[in-house]
């Protein structure tokens, strides 16, 4: 089973996006900030990871940029996910090196079909 992490600090955008991903078929881990998402990702060595943009401590987009610059996590797939959602946030979010950029509030089906693509690749 795939593990994915969350990173995301809204309780309720935590449960939903979460029981998505349950539903499935994912084994899910979440985190609220950046430090609790780098002890994670340490721990569980996640498939993929579901950045926030905006979160305590560093930014999704710092956090990203850390990630792919790191030899041993750089080659995980990073999905943004925020209400932030313009061209400019999603270019941004590209020249960082995630793989997606979704916009809240999140679509079942469009999570789930950008997950099993980044997963199959």
């Amino acid at each position: 089973m795939s593990t994915i992490l969350v990173v995301e600090d809204g309780l309720t955008d935590m449960e939903i996006i979460s029981r998505y991903l349950q539903q499935a078929g994912y084994s899910v881990v979440g985190a609220k900030s950046s430090e609790e998402a780098q002890e994670k990702i340490d721990k569980t060595k996640p498939d993929v990871i579901f950045l926030d943009v905006i979160l305590p401590g560093k930014s999704g987009y710092e956090i990203c940029r850390e990630l792919k610059n790191n030899p041993n996590t750089s080659t995980i797939p990073i999905v943004f996910c925020s209400t932030k959602n313009t061209e400019a946030d999603k270019m941004w979010g590209n020249m960082l090196g995630a793989s997606a950029y979704l916009s809240k509030p999140i679509d079942k089906e469009e999570l789930v079909v950008t997950i099993k693509k980044l997963i199959k690749n």
